[in-house]
């Protein structure tokens, strides 16, 4: 009889930290104490706490292990697991309070967790995504059950409207609305597409609810396609995923095994099948038209709309294009009903928000938290504020088609409307945190130059205007910019977001615009004063040593690598500009604090 389960973080972050090592370390030990029989292994997807992996969770208990090695290993099994003590030194207990013991931490206890409220997020973590008994154990494909038994396809697609889910991919529009579109037009064939890309920097939403509960995915599709009157679906994920990739054929094979894929599905006459396309890694290709081009086997790239894809969409049919978190809260809105899910969030953005919280962050990770809640409580709260003590400056929200939430605006409630007031966007859900050593402008031409890369070419104003406007950034941040640059850089922002065929090239000169608007004052130091005042820019730096600091050591001048530093012994040190390359090797090795960056 099993008495206790071993939960391991099989996601990529975990995985990539060595989880499968400390997997084949626990069975071994378990052989040795003779626990095979009363200990059952669970590989999971992920938890959340991204940063504290290897991460594993013992239950009943419900004890959260985090930054576990092999060789912990041996001793949480003799001392958790055989002799019933908690091996406190691995327990991660942040609960924002004092505790007598640790023995009763669990990770719904900890700081990260306490204010999150998880719906897309319910089974990563919990259940193993390699087994369809353990979904089926979590209300698993009641709710298709429910749609092809009890209700009409007009009467799943109003419970979807009247929830007011929108689509989580970016756009924001209401996804009962799209089934809504799609469902009248008479067509031979109908498909649902999931849109699984997620091409932003930072942003890994999808791909841990993939990993983690792969099985929702495919029984919302299912849904989606019963709604529309669709017979076929296709997952389109990025190659970059192989865990996800292997997890979902995974699933798509059980559930066709169990009947609950292919033909006569419940015995209702209703027939759905799914398959998976592989993306070779193309921004583009999340917008969803582009997505439809590749799935048919061409180059991806963006069609004019109208029309839309519920008129005329993959292979020229109608089909509806969701991406995976909107699907992820399909099966509950079915099963809990619209006003439950009603109930979460604010007036126009319901439910709850995936984000990938990155960057300067003490807890980088997965959270899902309910529509409205402040940035503040985002990065202070759950994600335990700035390392080193350090100042919050801005967040960037929506990767490259998004804007930056600066510091002054920091209680801004997260959702649709109040991120577009401020000309944010909401995005997929990439959130990245900025300290005070961020230099805005540096930020914005990173953005731009990933955007450059990934434009399609297809359309005049993002494939020489996003060009021009990055060469616009690289004379600022090289002390070749002037203040005429900076309006004329504005000009074609707009232009560029009035004209560019798709959203990619449209939503492109956000990060420029919105650092424009609340971080115009570090443009301005870059053009006027040639100063970076974040000290980011390397054309804008400079080393220099502080005479009445400096004790003559040597140390800087035999760490530099171009021979930049001269000067004898005891005796204080200069740094020849015209060498120094600005690598702050110096900085790093000087004991006295004697070198300084202008």
């Amino acid at each position: 009889m099993i008495r206790s389960h071993v939960l391991i973080c099989g996601g990529t972050g975990c995985t990539s930290s060595g989880s499968h090592k400390i997997q084949d370390e626990f069975v071994k030990a378990l052989e040795a104490n003779g626990l095979t029989d009363e200990v059952k292994i669970v590989m999971t997807g992920c938890f959340g706490l991204c940063a504290l992996g290897p991460v594993v969770i013992i239950h009943p208990e419900g004890t959260f292990y985090s930054r576990v090695t092999p060789e912990d290993v041996t001793e949480i099994v003799s001392e958790h697991l055989l002799k019933g003590r908690i091996v406190e030194r691995l327990v991660y207990a942040d609960t924002g309070e004092e505790v007598e013991s640790l023995s009763n931490v669990s990770l719904s206890d900890t700081a990260f967790y306490k204010t999150q409220h998880r719906v897309v997020l319910r089974n990563c973590g919990v259940i193993d995504p390699e087994d369809i008994n353990e979904y089926i154990a979590m209300d698993g494909y009641q709710a298709l059950g429910k749609v092809l038994t009890e209700m009409t396809p007009d009467e799943v697609i109003q419970v979807v409207l009247d929830s007011g889910l929108r689509g989580r991919g970016g756009g924001g529009f209401p996804t009962g609305r799209k089934w809504a579109l799609t469902a009248p037009n008479k067509a031979p064939q109908k498909y649902v597409v999931c849109n699984a890309d997620e091409g932003d920097p930072g942003a890994f939403m999808d791909r841990s609810v993939l990993e983690g509960d792969p099985h929702c995915i495919i029984e919302a599709m299912a849904i989606a396609g019963y709604a529309i009157g669709a017979t076929q679906g296709y997952v389109y994920v990025r190659a970059e995923y192989p865990i996800a990739v292997k997890r979902l054929q995974i699933a798509i094979d059980q559930a066709r095994e169990m009947g609950l894929l292919g033909k006569d599905i419940f015995g209702s006459g209703f027939d759905f099948d799914l398959d998976i396309r592989l993306g070779a890694g193309a921004f583009v290709c999340g917008e969803e038209t582009a997505l439809m081009t590749s799935i048919e086997g061409n180059r991806g790239e963006p069609r004019p709309r109208p029309p839309y894809p519920a008129v005329k969409g993959l292979y020229g049919c109608p089909t509806v294009e969701n991406n995976v978190e909107t699907f992820a809260n399909i099966p509950q809105i079915i099963l809990k009903g619209a006003d439950w899910f009603a109930s979460m969030g604010t007036e126009k953005s319901k439910g709850t928000k995936v984000f990938a919280l990155g960057g300067k962050i003490e807890h980088t990770g997965l959270v899902e938290i309910p529509m409205g809640t402040t940035v503040r409580d985002i990065v202070y709260e759950i994600g335990g504020g700035i390392p080193g003590g350090k100042q919050f400056k801005a967040a960037q929200t929506g990767g490259p088609s998004g804007g930056c939430i600066p510091a002054r605006l920091i209680d801004t409630p997260v959702d649709y409307d109040n991120l577009t007031a401020i000309g944010c966007m909401m995005g997929s859900g990439g959130l990245i945190v900025m300290d005070e050593d961020t230099c805005m402008v540096d930020m914005a031409k990173f953005f731009l130059e990933f955007t450059v890369d990934e434009s399609c070419g297809k359309c005049t104003p993002c494939r020489i205007g996003t060009k021009r406007l990055l060469e616009m950034l690289n004379q600022i941040v090289t002390g070749n910019g002037t203040l005429e640059l900076i309006d004329e850089m504005e000009k074609l922002c707009y232009y560029i977001k009035d004209n560019a065929l798709c959203g990619l090239g449209q939503t492109a000169p956000n990060p420029v615009l919105s650092t424009l608007n609340f971080f115009r004052d570090e443009y301005i130091a870059h053009v006027v004063d040639k100063k970076c005042p974040a000290g980011v820019c390397k054309s804008l730096t400079s080393y220099n040593v502080v005479a009445d600091k400096c004790k003559g050591c040597t140390a800087c001048a035999r760490v530099c690598p171009v021979g930049a530093i001269s000067g004898k012994v005891k005796e204080p040190h200069v740094i020849d500009q015209s060498k120094c390359i600005k690598c702050g090797a110096c900085m790093e090795k000087c004991k006295f604090g004697a070198i300084v960056k202008e």
